[in-house]
């Protein structure tokens, strides 16, 4: 089929999956968790294909471990569908009501976006994440991931198309995929079936996106997130969360990649971080000051402050103090997840103040950042948009709103001229 034609089926299947009941979404998304883990052989013999085709491209070792699946991987894909069918369907719901006039009520309520476009990395278990999120959403999917995935990701799909098939009333055609570079292309054109288009990756690849289509854009760019070490910081609690923003998982968008610290404490705690991310293999770089300190360490370069690096690579910079880290992090930070480790909270709340990010944290690792640990279920992908879904975005970020004016006769020209009514406008 051609782009145009899939296009077209996801948005008669938006239109159908706009008025299922909870219940019948639930029953796919059981099915669909169900078919993937009926089917965990056919899922790592193609996912055994990605892995030999990357090792032989040589791609890069963390984009290899995001890429690679096993059985616990495929069981937790299946409990991430489980997890979104345990929350509340976020459409349908009256956000507010209010009586303009006797017999005649406004209610805001939300419903489905329609038909999302989700360009994704090559993490084969974004399929379901992605997948699970918008068919409870009540929204169609077009799917692109990485080539690097193709295989799995065309493996799951099927199997996710499959368990849909069993729940009658259900269009399997609410997940397509695509799979070629023109493909997407093709798909950036379809601004009449095509209602949205989240794309993950880069800030150049997004603005990419962004630049070449009609299509209203939800940006997921690329986690250049910081932690701040103020002066009045807890040392012990400084250190176990700098190590846990890097170390947990390296290659996650949330993982800190610049780490700065005020000059008031920079000589007690710089060459403690120093031995331990050693220890644990990181490779670290420094700003002047940073390397008067630690002498052995080399300079991080300019471009260097502004690299997702999603490896066990770490810059580190000595600021005057929270004004500079401010500044610091609005200028090379990415306005994803910065955190800030002082027990001063009138600094804290100056610093989540200031700083433009999505997600802001005092005293905890950037490695929150993720839609299942702020309870938000699965996500399919992180905004750092200034717009109506940003941070985490689960499902409550699929589903806008509508208005529904029910009258009983009334016309506008009653509410003018010499004997005009009044509006009530009495929230109800």
């Amino acid at each position: 089929m051609t782009v145009s034609e899939i296009a077209k089926e996801a948005n008669s299947a938006a239109l159908i999956l706009a008025h299922l009941s909870t219940e019948l979404k639930n029953q796919a998304l059981n099915k669909m968790a169900d078919n993937l883990e009926a089917n965990c052989d056919s899922i790592l013999t193609a996912n055994q294909k990605d892995l030999e085709f990357a090792n032989k491209e040589g791609i890069a070792k963390p984009l290899i471990a995001r890429l690679t699946l096993n059985e616990d991987k495929i069981r937790g894909m299946a409990q991430g569908i489980r997890s979104v069918v345990a929350l509340a369907d976020p459409s349908g719901v009256r956000k507010s009501s209010m009586e303009l006039d006797k017999d005649l009520t406004l209610y805001q309520v939300s419903c489905p976006i329609g038909v999302i476009g989700a360009i994704f990395e090559s993490r084969p278990d974004a399929v379901p994440q992605i997948s699970s999120l918008c068919l409870k959403s009540g929204n169609a999917v077009i799917l692109k991931g990485g080539r690097e995935a193709q295989n799995s990701n065309k493996v799951i799909v099927e199997l996710l198309q499959e368990g849909i098939k069993k729940v009658a009333g259900v269009p399997e055609t609410a997940v397509q995929m695509i799979e070629t570079r023109e493909e997407v292309q093709d798909m950036l054109k379809e601004e009449k079936n095509i209602n949205l288009i989240v794309p993950r990756g880069s800030n150049e690849f997004v603005k990419y996106i962004q630049d070449n289509t009609k299509i209203p854009v939800l940006g997921h760019s690329e986690g250049i997130c910081h932690n701040y070490i103020d002066k009045e910081a807890d040392i012990e609690k400084a250190i176990r969360i700098a190590l846990d923003s890097k170390l947990q998982y390296p290659a996650a968008c949330n993982a800190m990649e610049n780490l700065l610290v005020h000059q008031g404490i920079a000589s007690k705690i710089i060459p403690e971080l120093v031995k331990k991310f050693e220890e644990k293999g990181v490779s670290l770089l420094g700003c002047q000051k940073t390397c008067e300190i630690v002498a052995k360490l080399p300079s991080a370069s300019e471009s260097e402050w502004d690299e997702e690096y999603n490896d066990l690579k770490l810059s580190i910079k000595i600021v005057e103090g929270v004004d500079e880290a401010i500044s610091f992090i609005n200028c090379h930070g990415s306005g994803h997840t910065d955190t800030i480790i002082t027990e001063n909270s009138e600094t804290a709340e100056k610093f989540m103040d200031g700083v433009n990010s999505a997600s802001v944290m005092c005293n905890a690792s950037t490695r929150f950042a993720d839609g299942f640990r702020y309870g938000l279920g699965a996500e399919i992908g992180i905004s750092t948009n200034k717009t109506h879904a940003r941070g985490p975005v689960g499902l409550e970020g699929l589903v806008i709103y509508k208005y529904r004016v029910y009258g009983n006769g009334q016309v506008v020209s009653d509410y003018s001229g010499e004997n005009a009514r009044s509006f009530t406008h009495k929230p109800i």
